[in-house]
């Protein structure tokens, strides 16, 4: 028993082979090169610098607004503001118009809707870019307090690429500060040999209204809370006691939201939808072709393989129950390596140091750290009013058929559409019902499962739901393979064709006169606010 209780607690050597102290790649050599490199850069100014470049990338990458559910989030938002309450029925789409729906990421939505009015295109992108780079900051000022800046840079820029994919203006970016502040609270408590601050108890009631991974934050608790027993069994009831308050202190806030104990429950069901596969992000990681987050993963291995590196089972444990979820669902690979970089970086510190050395870095001097502090603000602000100063356009995008729409006529626009899956969020904020949207949660896998089937497609089945639907025009991509079926289709014709959407016409006697090149809806301008009460029939 004693042999198992030691295991617990220091966890199993990974030492493979112990490398000679010639080997050309010994840990000493890489260690002064990588002091070498950045030598001028550590400290605060280390931890502003990584901020501050993960603020300017994510203006940088252009991908940001490359999600068609940004739209239906800022017309949720918007919709908020309007009435003054949360949506509990579905206000957008006709095919669900009224039926029970969770607007379960309510805080977010109404943020963004404010800060798209006050900086349209360019202010959601300053606030987005804002929140990775506060997530930066919290990461890097952590692992500074165990690795050197060589390391830490590679560490977070890894961690941070990994989420590459999931950098995308939705709620759950805006959870990733989050995210980190609640990690870094758990590890640090856990380094202090004490339980988790109170101070933390805000970060859950805000968390549980901006995005549905808050139920990880309290699934996290567990792992740390079951360490703490096992290394403190002298003062075992002491311990299950701080743990046990702290935790159920979490849950109690995770539930003050407008949704209760539905709001808890919600994340769970979402997962359990056997029609996620339909939606990319929800889909397995992929390793036919190589990715940043393959490259980390082997990185990761290497690392540990090489030096030996010792993690405590419980958290060994842990980080191999959030790899499965990575691998699981892309969408996870994000927080899975936000929370990594976080739990291996002790580990790491004590591979390649003496005991006597691996103790964390003191904190530094508190004037540099104001300094930093200031100077990473005068950046930033620098650099949002540059942005401001060069509003962002909106054309033809991926799930942005800016063109296509507007070649629908205003009458035409109010009548029931067939749509692509990714553009019913811009149909929502140019005032169109859609068919279906990004809300696979309201809409279920039933309903799922029929649009899947209808875009395989199935030509009777597909047929059969636009005369049942009494669908006058469709807007669909043009890889969708429902647009060679509705090019053959009896009764339909083509209105408009571009390289992002096609959009058929049924051809009647109230839809006749529509022609090519007609007027139509115009599309959005950099500050316009979306259109939250679409057009009746």
């Amino acid at each position: 028993m004693s042999r198992l209780r030691r295991f617990i607690d220091k966890g199993p050597a990974v030492r493979m082979v112990e490398t000679p102290a010639n080997d050309t790649l010994s840990p000493g050599l890489v260690d002064r090169l990588f002091s070498w490199l950045f030598s001028g850069v550590s400290g605060p100014r280390l931890v502003a610098f990584c901020s501050l470049a993960a603020f300017v990338a994510v203006l940088s990458v252009g991908k940001i607004f490359d999600d068609g559910d940004t739209y239906w989030h800022l017309a949720t938002g918007d919709w908020i503001l309007l009435h003054g309450a949360i949506p509990t029925t579905d206000p957008f789409s006709y095919t669900f118009a009224g039926a029970p729906w969770q607007a379960h990421e309510w805080l977010s939505e109404l943020l963004m809707a404010l800060v798209f009015r006050a900086g349209g295109w360019s202010g959601l992108a300053l606030l987005f870019a804002a929140a990775v780079g506060a997530a930066a900051l919290i990461v890097a000022a952590y692992l500074r307090r165990w690795l050197a800046p060589g390391p830490l840079m590679l560490a977070l820029g890894f961690a941070l690429a990994c989420g590459a994919p999931s950098l995308l203006a939705r709620p759950h970016l805006l959870a990733f500060p989050v995210l980190a502040a609640w990690v870094v609270g758990l590890v640090v408590a856990r380094e202090e040999g004490r339980a988790p601050s109170w101070r933390l108890l805000p970060l859950m009631l805000v968390w549980a209204n901006l995005h549905g991974s808050f139920v990880l934050g309290l699934a996290l608790i567990g792992p740390f809370a079951l360490e703490a027993l096992v290394e403190n069994r002298h003062r075992l009831w002491a311990t299950l006691r701080d743990w046990a308050l702290f935790s159920f202190a979490a849950l109690a806030l995770a539930l003050v939201t407008p949704h209760g104990i539905e709001g808890l429950i919600f994340p769970l069901k979402v997962t359990g939808m056997t029609s996620l596969p339909v939606i990319v992000e929800w889909r397995s990681a992929d390793f036919s072709k190589l990715s940043v987050f393959e490259i980390a993963l082997l990185e990761v291995l290497f690392l540990c393989l090489w030096r030996g590196v010792q993690v405590p089972v419980v958290r060994l444990l842990l980080l191999l129950g959030l790899l499965h979820m990575a691998l699981q669902h892309i969408r996870h690979q994000a927080a899975f390596a936000l929370i990594a970089a976080m739990l291996l970086a002790e580990p790491l510190a004590r591979a390649k140091s003496r005991p006597a050395e691996a103790l964390p870095h003191p904190a530094g001097d508190r004037r540099a750290a104001v300094l930093a502090a200031v100077v990473l603000g005068l950046a930033v602000i620098a650099v949002g009013a540059a942005r401001l100063a060069l509003p962002i356009t909106r054309g033809d995008g991926v799930n942005s058929p800016i063109s296509a729409l507007a070649a629908v006529p205003p009458d035409l626009a109010r009548r029931p559409v067939f749509n692509e899956y990714g553009f019913g969020g811009y149909l929502i904020f140019m005032g169109v019902r859609p068919f279906i949207d990004g809300r696979a949660d309201m809409y279920g896998d039933t309903f799922m499962h029929l649009y899947s089937s209808l875009t395989r497609p199935d030509a009777a089945a597909l047929r059969a739901e636009l005369e049942a639907r009494d669908v006058d025009w469709t807007i669909l991509q043009p890889t969708n393979p429902a647009v060679a079926v509705l090019d053959e289709l009896p009764g339909w014709r083509r209105l408009h064709a571009d390289r992002i959407a096609v959009v058929h016409v049924r051809i009647s006697p109230g839809a006749s006169n529509f022609a090519p090149g007609a007027g139509g809806i115009a599309g959005p301008s950099p500050s316009s606010s979306p259109t939250t009460a679409p057009p009746t029939d």
